[in-house]
């Protein structure tokens, strides 16, 4: 009897045994899923669904970035961009006290330098260590701008919340304030009849019709309206002002449309190369371009082509009419220009025309008579070891950039090579790479690559809605231009293209655009660019993340882009797939929307597009604690 109820109570047991196992089990699986889906809650901001719950598996997440999906692979350039990918990591925002944050002209850094020469005023950016890891917020109630042509005179007060102007210059026409928006009457200090009747003035004494002269550089340049009305003429030009006590000058030229960067004529080159702008131009800018040996002058001259005008309006130029208006004396105002005169003299140029309010010089298209004057003029004498095109961080010189050499000797023979009329100047074969200065590219291959980016830009705007619409893009930079051949292929759009040559490339092509009649200027990405927030509605990025890998965060760079760029602004990035793959993992950190898209080759390409959209977001209102 016994020996036959030991196996009934061994059969009991083991059923119990068994049901413990299983409510042990259920137990662990069910913490573990209550485990997994806080760690998801917590890094997602949000909540799960339920039925999420039932196909999870019971593992803590490795890491909480998304996986990519390559759909374009399987999809055309005209399908949706996919929905699927979670969002789990963001980067933080920075304060709404940093929604006009300019990081290498930050008034608090430069009152650690020197106020000599305005040397304060000039480039000097954080330290690596001292790099925001957040991202700027437009203001609140931001808006898009308006559309060109209509945002040259109107622009949204939300967007540059700033009204010192209308107040200091409100007797100039500079701009007016009313109800939520700026007007720009297109007037200036030296223009009170506006941009157009002074452009008018200047092409009595200067052909501005007949595409000899495209590109200008305007020195403290206001709200820049002298560019913005030479547009039209087919003139683009490159502003510049200081960040200074006069609030959102640049700010104001960027938001209505106008090419324009944060800059001063202080202790180093402008970011510019040589021979690059066929008129330079400024009115009552207030750069003492008399003193300093003529230091200012002479840099001038570095960047204007041979035969280029510079224009001056403003003090000391008709000071006989002026000089009470001023509040300077006569003999200040006299000594002033006979300064300018001898500056101008010593550099070869030729006083053409001093009518009224404007005065006009002329460089001369060689050095050959220059040279032979040298004995006479004795200053400036020629740099010995000149590196014309190089031009960042570089210091000022007080000698005279040479000419390329000509090979006879008539005087109007054109130093560097005579430069096509616009329009036939941006397809023409630039003159630095006919006479093969510039080492290392062919006339082959600038014309091979005018032809590729005509290619890819309509690639583009089949798979970039925006890009193709007319209109929807004003402001574009290029952050590695090359020889400018995607700012040429959208020459024919409403467009203007901020052509960027990275000062880590490989060749010093600068030169070479604005031979084409394109403007551009020199940068190093891990640093920030002398422009103020939510500057471009489009920024184009090639093989700029494998140029600079290794030499900065990747992440840096992106919120560099992520500064400039505006609400609801486009980005095309082309590099090998391995690196849009890490490019991706953080814009989607950034809340932009986006997906990798094939080379215009096909799929069996390494190199690939990603296109996105940075998300519109704000700063809160300010009766509100928390962001977006």
């Amino acid at each position: 009897m016994a020996n036959n109820r030991w196996p009934s109570k061994l059969s009991k047991l083991s059923v119990r045994a068994k049901q413990t196992n299983l409510y042990r089990v259920i137990l662990i699986s069910l913490l573990c899923v209550a485990a997994y889906s806080f760690g998801v809650w917590q890094h997602s901001g949000g909540g799960i669904s339920r039925a999420s719950l039932t196909s999870l598996p019971c593992t803590f997440p490795q890491q909480t970035t998304p996986t990519l999906t390559f759909a374009s692979r399987h999809t055309s350039p005209e399908a949706p961009p996919s929905n699927t990918t979670v969002r789990v990591v963001n980067i933080p925002s920075c304060g709404v006290e940093l929604s006009e944050y300019t990081p290498c002209e930050s008034v608090n850094r430069s009152l650690e330098f020197p106020r000599e020469r305005l040397i304060y005023r000039e480039r000097h950016c954080p330290k690596r260590n001292e790099i925001l890891r957040c991202r700027i917020p437009a203001p609140y109630g931001y808006s898009v701008p308006f559309r060109w042509p209509k945002s040259r005179d109107v622009a949204w007060f939300a967007n540059v919340p700033h009204t010192e102007l209308t107040v200091e210059k409100k007797n100039q026409n500079w701009v007016r304030y009313e109800k939520d928006r700026f007007l720009f009457p297109g007037g200036g200090t030296m223009f009170p009849r506006g941009a157009d009747a002074y452009i008018d003035d200047i092409g009595r004494l200067i052909n501005l019709k007949d595409g000899s002269i495209r590109t200008a550089i305007d020195t403290g340049c206001g709200v820049a309206s002298f560019g913005a009305y030479l547009m039209s003429r087919n003139i683009v030009t490159m502003s510049f002002a200081p960040r200074d006590t006069h609030e959102a000058q640049v700010q104001f030229a960027l938001e209505r449309g106008v090419p324009a960067i944060i800059g001063v004529l202080a202790s180093i080159r402008l970011p510019f190369p040589a021979r690059a702008f066929d008129i330079a131009h400024c009115s009552r800018c207030l750069i003492p371009w008399g003193q300093y040996n003529g230091t200012y002058l002479i840099e001038v001259d570095r960047v204007l082509r041979p035969g280029g005008y510079w224009i001056l309006s403003g003090p000391p130029i008709n000071w006989q009419r002026h000089w009470k208006g001023w509040e300077r004396t006569r003999d200040d105002l006299n000594s002033e220009q006979n300064q300018i005169e001898k500056v101008a003299r010593s550099l070869c140029w030729k006083k053409l025309v001093q009518r009224e309010d404007l005065a006009v010089w002329q460089k001369p298209t060689n050095h050959i008579h220059c040279k032979r004057n040298r004995i006479a003029l004795r200053r400036p004498p020629f740099c010995h070891r000149a590196q014309p095109d190089q031009a960042w961080y570089t210091k000022l010189e007080e000698c005279l950039t040479p000419l390329p050499e000509v090979t006879g000797s008539e005087i109007k023979e054109v130093a560097g090579g005579k430069l096509a009329r616009w329009p036939e100047r941006l397809n023409a074969v630039p003159p630095r790479i006919k006479n093969e200065s510039l080492q290392g590219i062919t006339e082959d291959d600038f014309f091979g690559n005018t032809e590729t980016w005509k290619r890819r830009v309509s690639y583009y705007k089949r798979f970039d809605q925006q890009l193709a619409e007319t209109g929807r893009y004003r402001n574009i930079l290029d952050m590695n231009a090359y020889l400018g051949g995607f700012a040429a292929a959208l020459v024919d759009d409403p467009v203007w293209v901020m052509n960027v040559v990275p000062v880590e490339a490989t060749y010093n092509t600068l030169g070479v655009i604005y031979e084409r009649g394109l403007i551009g200027t020199y940068q190093n990405w891990c640093e920030a660019m002398s422009t103020y927030p939510r500057t471009y509605d489009l920024v184009h990025a090639d093989s700029v993340f494998s140029m600079y890998k290794g030499r900065c965060d990747m992440e840096d760079i992106l919120l560099e882009m992520d500064r400039i760029l505006r609400p609801k602004g486009g980005v095309i990035i082309r590099d090998d797939i391995d690196v849009l793959t890490k490019v991706k993992k953080i814009t989607d950190a950034m809340q932009w929307q986006g997906r990798i898209g094939d080379h215009e080759n096909g799929p069996l390409e390494r190199e690939k597009i990603l296109f996105l959209v940075k998300d519109y977001w704000t700063a809160p209102a300010p009766d509100q604690a928390t962001w977006r």
